[in-house]
């Protein structure tokens, strides 16, 4: 009776603490990152909105100095997309829209004139990811790269994972 009263206990005791340490687990709140510098007159960020760790809502996008969200600047759509065949609004959604299917996943589809954007998402996402494993919700700020990254462009989507 005795050794039956220590084996439940034990195991109570067991299964109480059998999820702690874990250090995945994402805690709930927001939590933002964002770049160091400004690259091209923008400093790209990521906040991210997370629910029993899941990745329930994100934004990725761009900010000027002023404050001034990129995705808000129609001459700066037209230019790019004439340019590039693609926009702000554009492949930041798309950005967003694999984070959500993927979660932690960090890894992402790059799109032509978009790729550096896409490998700062990349480094922004899994900064946020970490802040939000912390349970930490001050903004964690991501060093820029120094120079152009060694991303290639193709007119198809292409898998980049940060290091």
């Amino acid at each position: 009776m005795k050794k039956t009263a220590v084996l439940l206990i034990m195991t109570c005791f067991l299964a109480a603490f059998a999820g702690c340490g874990s250090g995945n687990k994402m805690e709930n709140g927001y939590y933002t990152a964002e770049m160091s510098d400004f690259s091209h007159g923008w400093k790209e960020y990521v906040c991210i909105y997370v629910k029993n760790d899941r990745i329930i809502s994100a934004e990725f996008n761009a900010k000027d100095p002023s404050g001034f969200i990129k995705a808000w600047d129609n001459e700066y759509m037209r230019n790019m997309e004439a340019g590039t065949g693609i926009y702000p609004n554009k492949y930041t959604r798309g950005y967003v829209e694999q984070l959500i299917e993927g979660q932690k996943d960090t890894e992402v589809d790059t799109l032509s004139g978009a790729t550096h954007s896409g490998g700062n998402f990349a480094r922004l996402i899994e900064a946020a990811i970490g802040q939000a494993q912390k349970g930490d919700s001050s903004a964690a700020v991501v060093p820029a790269e120094s120079g152009v990254t060694n991303l290639t462009q193709t007119n198809t989507w292409e898998k980049v994972k940060t290091a």
